[in-house]
């Protein structure tokens, strides 16, 4: 077998199937699937325009690809985006990514997002919902996978884990994810978990929150902090300042009916955000389970604003920088190809870091200058 550090980007799309049937085929699958990635690069959003930027291009993509006479319409690339197998296009990016990066370490922060205007109500299609791995110290999607219609994320969660190779990383979910199944399969690979508890674990929730409310709350903040049990962030942006104070307890024999069900849970942690914002002073505190022996209210605090970062460098990111929620790429498997390949595209543009520009920039300065097109298709190599 072939070193996978020696694979370019074009030999990772040519493994994946072409779904057509083997006849009448005008066009290469790997043109249609590569000129489709590279468009989505440079700013195109839409069929119409991928088309027209292969158009524009032709002559630097025939440098490379060996193309017909034609570039392939946008009815060609929407038809066969709706074919590809997305489980198929999911194991292609997530070899791409593990072959590209050596050891994925800190903080994995799994969230969901809908793509919102992927429904298609005449045909009674619900818009896709997608749960994605996001890395934070290392700015790269690592995989994804769609929420069955008929399920719900906590299907999808463990789906996901199976692909990736988090071993020493702390793996963030929010509240739908805080699920003994996962936490468990968490544990048997070797990573730790910080885990949302809200009112899906009523009992663990309320036995958490009276702990800390009667128990650490009151003692002093100083002699917590010398413990390492306590630690405050103040964050103030655009007249918003926000006090976060964070606290840990693991000295938890007292909870022995979470210590047999929740397989290794080290400890138990609270976040109190108090926001002031044009006079308003708002307070809520959030509770967590977490299976580091080493945690620290610091650390805590740590990866808690990491876990943030998926919603401003993903999520936001999509729907800004690649305007996701407005594209109508609804038919056949289309919106969820297509979501693997503008993870694709934010994942090398994350790599790159000699333009100082933001994702959009970025996209721009791609459809403008091949050369930095190239630098950037040679980030994760």
């Amino acid at each position: 077998m072939e070193n996978s550090k020696s694979l370019t980007f074009l030999d990772f799309m040519g493994r994946i199937t072409d779904p057509r049937k083997p006849y009448n085929q005008l066009h290469s699958f790997l043109n249609i699937v590569v000129i489709a990635v590279l468009a989505t690069l440079c700013g195109a959003d839409t069929w119409n325009e991928i088309e027209n930027w292969g158009n524009a291009c032709k002559d630097w993509l025939s440098t490379f690809l060996v193309l017909n006479d034609t570039i392939p319409s946008h009815d060609t690339f929407n038809r066969v985006f709706q074919m590809i197998d997305p489980e198929e296009f999911h194991s292609v990016f997530t070899e791409w990514i593990q072959s590209a990066v050596a050891q994925v370490k800190g903080v994995v922060s799994i969230d969901g997002k809908t793509v919102r205007r992927s429904h298609d109500r005449k045909n009674g299609k619900n818009p896709i919902h997608v749960v994605s791995a996001w890395a934070g110290e290392l700015s790269l999607v690592l995989g994804q996978e769609k929420v069955d219609e008929k399920t719900n994320e906590i299907t999808a969660i463990p789906e996901l884990l199976k692909k990736l190779a988090i071993e020493g990383c702390t793996v963030t979910i929010d509240a739908m994810g805080t699920q003994k199944k996962i936490a468990r399969q968490i544990i048997k690979k070797n990573a730790s978990y910080i885990l949302q508890v809200k009112g899906n674990q009523e009992t663990l929730r309320d036995e958490i929150s009276e702990y800390f409310e009667k128990e650490i709350f009151p003692q002093k903040k100083e002699e917590l902090k010398s413990r390492g049990m306590y630690y405050k962030d103040i964050c103030n942006d655009h007249g918003r300042f926000e006090t976060r104070e964070y606290y840990i307890e693991k000295d938890i024999c007292w909870m022995t009916e979470a210590l047999e069900e929740w397989e290794g849970l080290s400890g138990i942690g609270a976040c109190r955000s108090t926001v002031e914002e044009n006079g308003h002073v708002t307070t809520c505190v959030s509770y967590v389970i977490f299976s580091d022996p080493d945690m620290t209210a610091e650390k805590y605090g740590r990866c808690k604003r990491n876990h943030w970062l998926v919603e401003n460098s993903l999520h936001w990111c999509l729907d800004i920088a690649f305007h996701e929620d407005q594209s109508r790429m609804r038919n056949g498997y289309a919106a969820e190809n297509m979501n693997i390949v503008r993870h694709m595209c934010l994942n090398m543009l994350k790599q790159e870091t000699t333009c100082k520009m933001g994702i959009k920039g970025k996209r721009k300065k791609c459809g403008w200058d091949h050369e930095y097109l190239k630098k950037v298709l040679e980030t994760l190599m």
